[in-house]
């Protein structure tokens, strides 16, 4: 009888272990809100046709200005920034990118290097209310909402977990995208730079770095109109010789000229080109930042994609959407990537990639 019961105990423990579920893994980032002056067109050309940019508007300050953009540094002492490798150079000013796996646990430690108050507020996670990273009025103590707008030179981490509802939904390819920025003062914040972006791949498609088993290349796109009167910057930015050279004046808190219609930080061609080859599974990952009223409609020349389900090479997001593509180039190429709204056209909205054969 005792042999039996050890035989039937092991035999419990054995199912137990098949039965118990995996431990969630804990991805964490070191993240800092970074001072930088930021030229939109460092070439000084219009690239897509080879000629000088257009001349600056009567209340353009120029093309180069003072932002925050997030950065990953390699651990807690933010001393050492990570390098982004070549082939991601067309990111540009959009944030680092958060790759994580359903039933996955976000930690991110945050410093603010910046002089101004500002947070990480995060799409689509879920979080207890000390890691909304938003500042509004909702009834919790100030003492348990630290990290809704961290001081300059201050840390704060953040925790989000990565539910179902998080992840890809029926009709989803097996990764989809949110994004995460400031929210001390939504408006002003965004506009003065600090954005990036989260990757949740559907539970048993990543690869131990969180990226989806079945693409070969994710390729990451923001939309922006960015208003730099809005931005925090906006008396500094003024107030700068270098970067107000014609030392233009202010008409009260705004100047009309300054939105500049960018992808990645970067207009008129300027943006480095997103280079794969023919064949490749290529997820293109497509977002907008806020705008005043303006909508975007990416095009893709040379190639198209599946979106939602369905095949086209012309999308639509709204201030703030998110929206993933799957592409299998069969062209290659140089080809043009712009928004065919006319107005961001005519601005220089526009960028290109290509296709190695």
């Amino acid at each position: 009888m005792r042999r039996v019961l050890l035989s039937l105990f092991g035999v419990a423990l054995l199912f137990g272990a098949f039965a118990r579920p995996a431990q969630a893994t804990i991805r964490t980032y070191y993240i800092a809100a970074d001072e930088v002056v930021w030229n939109y067109a460092p070439s000084g050309m219009d690239v897509i046709t080879g000629k000088p940019l257009p001349p600056l508007a009567p209340k353009q300050l120029g093309w180069a200005f003072h932002k925050a953009a997030y950065h990953q540094y390699t651990d807690a002492t933010f001393k050492h920034m990570t390098v982004r490798p070549a082939d991601e150079s067309y990111m540009g000013l959009f944030g680092p990118v958060i790759h994580a796996e359903v039933g996955d646990t976000i930690v991110i430690h945050f410093k603010n290097q910046t002089r101004f108050p500002l947070s990480v507020h995060a799409h689509g996670m879920l979080y207890d209310k000390s890691s909304e990273g938003a500042l509004y009025q909702d009834g919790m103590p100030k003492s348990t909402k630290l990290g809704d707008g961290v001081p300059p030179g201050q840390q704060f981490t953040y925790s989000w977990r990565v539910p179902d509802r998080a992840g890809p939904g029926p009709g989803d390819p097996s990764s989809v995208m949110w994004m995460f920025h400031s929210h001390v003062d939504e408006v002003h914040d965004v506009n003065t730079g600090p954005v990036g972006a989260i990757v949740i791949t559907r539970k048993g498609m990543a690869k131990p770095d969180g990226t989806p088993k079945d693409v070969d290349r994710e390729i990451f796109v923001v939309f922006a109109e960015e208003d730099e009167s809005s931005s925090l910057f906006f008396p500094a930015n003024v107030a700068d010789p270098t970067i107000n050279k014609r030392h233009v004046k202010a008409a009260g808190p705004y100047l009309t000229d300054d939105e500049l219609f960018s992808i990645n930080g970067f207009v008129y061609g300027n943006m480095p080109m997103p280079t794969m080859r023919l064949g490749e599974r290529v997820r293109w990952y497509v977002m907008a930042t806020m705008s005043d009223f303006d909508f975007h409609t990416p095009h893709w020349h040379g190639n198209t994609l599946l979106i939602d389900g369905m095949r086209t090479d012309i999308t639509d997001i709204s201030p703030m959407e998110m929206r993933v593509g799957d592409m299998v180039p069969d062209a290659a190429g140089i080809w043009l990537l712009h928004c065919h709204v006319n107005i961001h056209l005519d601005s220089g909205m526009e960028a290109r990639y290509e296709v190695l054969k």
